[in-house]
């Protein structure tokens, strides 16, 4: 009997841990690393093209040797070491790692009722979950631009989970009736000793009106680790009660968040869509426009003077848009749509810093659009001048953040360079004619690489 009971218990034990271990890995949380390098064994990639991110032509003839989280080298083709473990790419295209500009890691995949009600810990499973399912797609590196992340990032340098290196907004800053308040109407007013609501507790977005609050709460996510901070200046589609027209802090409260961030060397990026209140935001020194499809020209030329970077996104109001119910909020999205196919045009016209983002938000299921979001960009300019968006011009505004970056600051970003990071992707496609191929990763991409750490290879 005690033999038995033994080798109940034995199964038991065995069935359990398993279990534990398949939840984590259903939510992709179990680290998937496929090649686990030993310390100091390179790695050899042969056999290939590459776009280096920067310069618009795919180029032959050269090989990559990856030493550590870097690219140790490009070499003539057969001039490679012996002494390295080879990776032959068939031919294929290698490219940077690609770049969202313009993502929320914890808010993407979940629906606008739970991410304002739920649990904080189940917001928090199903990001882990989409943190993985984003490295997939390729997506190597995110700019996290608001939500509660600071513990999903830990996580994922960590390797307790896999996932993009992410860039992080912390909090989205708001003030009162402002895009990032999401307080129902039975909540008003608020009186000095009311606790906060729930999405300043979960650190979804924090309001603040007055230039005394808005340092208050800058330094706040500073203090927390933000790499760059994030700011409503400007009405929404996702808010419910603020006009898309509407220009959204004084100058004076948003020149407070500039200089705070400016002190601890960095940045704040603005949601904004309108062209006055996108030039109130150029004049206090916000360094990057997000959204802005509603700018004029003359407001598109000053974002070229300032130096300003436009984060913009192929908002078209098409099958892979955010879903709205309201009428009010789809009338807004026809909006932007319309104003995003004059943006494009115009701001490659006047020679604007642009980069690639996404947004998707609050759309469970939209997610896996990423890779596909990103090949509509050529429906406005050439294949390969829509890959540079999300990986070299990407990387550049990405290093706005200095040394609050939360990665080393003197390794390039989004670039195939000698002493580039060493987040490379093998694709089947040529991006010198289409990058279509970038919307279905689980047919085209076979290999990602993140800091030479391997975790799909399917070569």
């Amino acid at each position: 009997m005690q033999r038995i009971e033994a080798d109940i218990s034995r199964r038991q034990m065995m069935g359990g841990a398993a279990a534990v271990l398949g939840m984590f890995a259903g939510f992709g949380l179990a680290p998937k690393e496929v090649r686990a390098q030993p310390p100091g064994r390179r790695i050899f990639l042969r056999n290939l093209r590459y776009f280096d991110g920067q310069t618009l032509s795919v180029k032959s003839g050269m090989e990559i040797l990856v030493s550590g989280d870097k690219i140790e080298d490009i070499v003539p083709m057969g001039t490679g070491p012996e002494d390295a473990d080879v990776i032959d790419c068939g031919g294929r295209t290698v490219t940077p790692g690609l770049i969202d500009c313009h993502w929320h890691s914890t808010l993407v995949n979940v629906s606008q009722l739970a991410a304002l009600t739920q649990d904080i810990g189940f917001i928090h499973l199903v990001a882990g979950q989409e943190a993985g399912a984003t490295l997939m797609r390729g997506f190597t590196t995110i700019r996290d631009t608001g939500g509660p992340v600071f513990g999903l990032k830990l996580a994922i340098d960590s390797g307790v989970v896999t996932g993009p290196r992410i860039f992080p907004s912390g909090a989205m800053l708001s003030q009162t009736s402002g895009h990032g308040d999401f307080r129902s109407l039975s909540a008003l007013p608020r009186m000095p000793d009311d606790p906060a609501d729930h999405t300043e507790r979960s650190g979804v977005a924090m309001l603040a009106d007055g230039r005394a609050e808005v340092l208050r709460r800058t330094r706040e996510q500073l203090m927390k680790g933000a790499s760059q901070i994030k700011i409503m200046a400007g009405g929404g589609v996702s808010s419910p009660y603020d006009p898309i027209d509407t220009a959204q802090f004084l100058e004076e409260e948003m020149e407070a968040a500039v200089r705070a961030a400016a002190d601890w060397g960095t940045y704040v990026c603005a949601h904004v869509y309108t062209a006055d209140a996108i030039k109130r935001c150029l004049r206090v020194g916000v360094k990057s426009i997000e959204h802005g499809q509603l700018a004029d020209p003359e407001t598109i030329r000053m974002m070229r003077d300032e130096g300003a970077w436009w984060s913009i996104q192929p908002f078209l109001h098409d099958e892979d848009a955010n879903p709205k119910a309201d009428p009010a909020q789809q009338a807004k999205q026809q909006e932007v749509a319309e104003g995003t196919k004059r943006a494009f045009v115009e701001g490659r016209a006047e020679g604007v810093k642009m980069a690639f983002g996404t947004d998707i938000l609050m759309n469970p299921g939209g997610a896996p659009s990423q890779g596909r979001q990103l090949s509509k960009l050529a429906r406005f300019m050439p294949p390969l001048e829509a890959l540079r968006m999300a990986t070299g011009a990407a990387g550049e505004l990405l290093s706005l953040s200095g040394l609050r970056s939360p990665y080393p600051t003197k390794i390039p970003l989004g670039v195939v360079a000698k002493d580039g990071l060493a987040d490379l992707l093998v694709w089947d496609g040529d991006p010198e004619e289409s990058i279509d191929f970038i919307g279905d990763p689980d047919a085209n991409l076979h290999l990602v690489m993140k800091g030479w750490r391997v975790f799909k290879e399917v070569l």
